[in-house]
């Protein structure tokens, strides 16, 4: 199954400057799994040593927001799209 991941702008250059990439996987984790073999560059910029998602970003599985690391065994199936996207906050 092929997962469409958009990756901001800033990480563009990760992925020889493209705004999104094919990934394989059955679940968001074996995504991931899949950006850190093919893309060892982005995969950093987005999850931390212990394999969680970075605390600046968030992800999102279509419509649907992924927030702790239960959710990233969450199925995915093929056409779906996984959004990276920079955590914006402030008042």
């Amino acid at each position: 199954m092929a997962v469409r991941v958009s990756v901001p702008s800033a990480l563009n250059a990760y992925i020889g400057g493209a705004a999104s990439i094919d990934v394989a996987g059955t679940s968001v984790r074996s995504v991931l799994d899949g950006i850190r073999s093919a893309y060892p560059r982005l995969y950093p910029n987005i999850c931390d040593e212990t394999g969680a998602v970075r605390r600046h970003l968030n992800l999102f599985l279509n419509n649907r927001l992924i927030r702790d690391r239960e959710n990233l065994n969450m199925p995915v199936s093929d056409g779906d799209e996984l959004i990276v996207l920079a955590a914006v906050s402030g008042g």
